[in-house]
């Protein structure tokens, strides 16, 4: 029943071609509509509430919601630590599914990312090598990177769904691991995927994605589990 009441909330959405923020009609509105208890309504609108697809402000009514990937990326993150103490290679495997996605986008993007995009990404690769030469991590910089050597393809869905790979795979790294890398090569891999991508090189393009996780994947399974694993809610 609640599962129902879930999907019709959600075709209610579909069917008046909804926008995010606009308004819901209020629960006795949605009771008489669905045929439902004040009850069930509730209950299905605390669980699409938990999946981002509506928002319920006490005290102003029921809006629909950002639909954002939040919860997907909480779901991967958590499925993977859990997978890892079950003794699984869940952080390897998550990986894995970003790099099928950026290899099999990469060349398509050759020769066609557009020159103020192209400027942007000299300009991150060189703010690499500064980070690399003082010491501090790349992290941010290279997930810019990957942000913006992909925006070119126009397709809001792909760059959620990017990030929220991105985001469980780090989250879940920084819980888990500490993974060894050494800077200059991590800046010399994003040069050469973005002078592959410049030249119209499809297939260096993907060469050089494929090393560039080659080279996470190298640090991921020669990383000692029992000398770098953490628990997730300890702090270093």
């Amino acid at each position: 029943m609640a599962r129902d009441l879930q999907e019709q909330i959600k075709k209610l959405i579909i069917d008046r071609r909804l926008p995010t923020g606009a308004t819901l009609p209020t629960e006795p509105e949605l009771m008489e509509l669905l045929g439902a208890s004040r009850n069930s309504v509730r209950e299905a609108l605390k669980a699409l509430q938990a999946m981002g697809i509506v928002e319920i402000r006490h005290g102003f009514g029921t809006y629909v919601g950002p639909m954002s990937m939040a919860p997907m990326i909480e779901g991967l993150a958590f499925r993977t630590v859990a997978g890892h103490y079950r003794g699984e290679d869940s952080l390897l495997q998550l990986l894995e599914l970003r790099e099928a996605v950026e290899t099999g986008l990469i060349s398509r993007l050759a020769g066609r990312v557009p020159p103020d995009d192209l400027a942007e990404l000299d300009a991150l690769v060189d703010r690499m090598d500064t980070e690399a030469a003082v010491g501090v991590g790349l992290a941010e910089t290279d997930r810019t990177f990957h942000a913006t050597l992909y925006r070119g393809l126009d397709n809001l869905l792909l760059s959620e769904l990017l990030e929220a790979f991105w985001d469980a795979f780090h989250r879940v790294r920084t819980d888990l691991v500490e993974l060894p890398q050494d800077p200059k090569v991590t800046c010399r891999q994003h040069r050469e995927i973005l002078d592959a991508v410049r030249a119209g090189d499809a297939v260096r393009a993907e060469e050089a994605i494929r090393e560039h996780f080659g080279n996470i994947r190298t640090r991921l399974t020669t990383t000692a589990p029992s000398g770098t694993i953490r628990h997730p809610n300890e702090r270093v």
